[in-house]
């Protein structure tokens, strides 16, 4: 079972517009559509799609749209008393599948709201194979409490995944570089893995080795596995065992959003399988350029993906 758990959701609201974006134009949108959405949800919505047991904890009112969508769609959605609306974030595509995302910041949050998701995550948490932490977290929330999660969470049967950026990414980071309590995966896109390891992002981002020996540091550390997220280059796989790197098939990319929570499943989904780490990095790429295919903030189900399209191969570690 995965538990994820979104303390920053948003409506994911997404204009596909007729033509490229223009600052102080008049533009046509083709459709416009709304989800209830956020990292941690998206990884539920796909576990629900392949059959797979899932949780969502998150803020919100029982009877919010937005947790009745949830249920709707069959996720079983575990709300907690919010401090106010779930946010509404924007995300303008264009007919190349170039992205613009506009992020609302979310309420501000206060200790008591962030205990009374803590303790819903640690109810369930023994009961998980994988318990996520993911997205961003609102304001109020102090950037250590990813970190301090991990640590609480180390303790359990669940292993802990981390999806998240900047200030909480960058807590989490050097926690485990002081030898604290480190997640069994990491999932940071080159950018984020070049701001934690010192490298540089252009580089990381084109070239699989050098983000491989970036990932290694993280691997070095104490974590347990780093998927790296490469756009069109694919991702890179780091382990105690090995690094690998895996290109994705052809694919039309119509709205990049939510292609790096379907691969974090796709990883998850490979390692509920018993999978080797290199065929869940196969799983993990597979997923996220399916969902680089798909309309606004769709999340893949099964017969989207195709694995056998994802070129795999091994790769010297250096770096650790």
């Amino acid at each position: 079972m995965i538990i994820t758990l979104t303390p920053n959701p948003s409506v994911d609201r997404t204009v596909a517009l007729t033509s490229r974006l223009e600052r102080g134009a008049v533009l046509r949108a083709r459709s416009v559509t709304s989800q209830s959405g956020g990292k941690g949800v998206n990884i539920s919505r796909a576990a629900v799609a392949a059959g797979v047991r899932t949780i969502a904890v998150l803020p919100a009112e029982k009877d919010d749209p937005y947790v009745l969508e949830l249920l709707r769609d069959g996720i079983d959605c575990r709300p907690e008393r919010p401090v106010g609306p779930v946010r509404v974030n924007i995300t303008i595509t264009e007919p190349d599948g170039t992205t613009t995302k506009i992020n609302s910041p979310g309420a501000t949050v206060d200790r008591a709201a962030l205990d009374r998701l803590e303790q819903a995550l640690h109810q369930r948490a023994a009961h998980a194979d994988w318990v996520v932490l993911a997205g961003s977290l609102p304001p109020g929330a102090p950037a250590e409490w990813y970190a301090e999660l991990v640590t609480d969470l180390v303790g359990t049967t669940a292993k802990v995944a981390v999806d998240t950026s900047e200030g909480p990414l960058r807590a989490l980071a050097d926690q485990v570089a002081a030898g604290g309590a480190a997640p069994a995966l990491m999932k940071p896109n080159g950018e984020e893995l070049a701001s934690l390891t010192g490298g540089d992002p252009v580089r990381i981002e084109a070239d699989p080795s050098a983000a491989a020996e970036a990932a290694g540091l993280l691997v070095a550390q104490g974590v347990g596995a780093v998927l790296a997220t490469l756009g069109p280059q694919g991702a890179v796989l780091v382990t105690p065992e090995g690094a690998w790197h895996a290109t994705p098939p052809p694919t039309t990319v119509v709205s990049t959003v939510g292609a790096g929570d379907s691969s974090l499943f796709g990883y998850l989904l490979g390692d509920l399988r018993g999978a080797v780490p290199a065929d869940r990095l196969r799983l993990a790429v597979a997923y996220g350029s399916a969902a680089a295919g798909l309309p606004g903030t769709t999340i893949p189900g099964p017969d989207h993906v195709a694995p056998e399209g994802v070129e795999l191969h091994e790769l010297a570690r250096t770096g650790n």
